[in-house]
């Protein structure tokens, strides 16, 4: 694997430590707790983060189609912490899977997203989900300063 992928994983998974750490700090019973009307529970925000990992990995990087349904990861409710951190851990893989074929080359290459159709680079897809990784790890570490 290139010294480009390697950094890349390692920084998901240091942000996916940031969020088993958030896991293992809140109370089983706190994990559906939010301060305020429309903000997301901690259960919601690593259950966000694993879909749409999940999606931007498998669906379309690897072009699989999809299964997701956005919203439901909205609702999550009643998972433990440890259901939660399979959920991160198996969109890890899919993760690692995704970026395991690539070489630098593959950045440029355009794909399709399934949902609306959209095309965007593999590069972006790749920055996008690190982005998108780190700002609800940042929400969910607010979470347990606040909870």
């Amino acid at each position: 694997m290139q010294l480009f992928f390697e950094d890349y994983l390692d920084h998901l998974e240091t942000l996916h430590g940031e969020l088993h750490k958030a896991l293992a700090a809140t109370p089983e019973e706190r994990l559906d707790w939010s301060p305020a009307p429309d903000v997301n529970s901690i259960a919601v925000l690593v259950a966000h983060v694993a879909g749409a990992e999940r999606f931007w990995a498998a669906d379309v990087i690897r072009e699989q189609g999809t299964d997701r349904v956005r919203q439901q990861e909205f609702e999550t409710q009643g998972l433990t912490a440890a259901e939660l951190a399979q959920g991160l851990d198996d969109a890890l893989a899919a993760v690692r899977e995704a970026v395991a074929g690539l070489d630098e080359s593959d950045l440029t290459r355009v794909v399709t997203e399934p949902v609306r159709g959209r095309e965007f680079t593999i590069g972006w897809c790749l920055l996008h989900a690190l982005e998108h990784t780190a700002v609800h790890t940042g929400h969910a570490q607010l979470m347990v300063q606040t909870s």
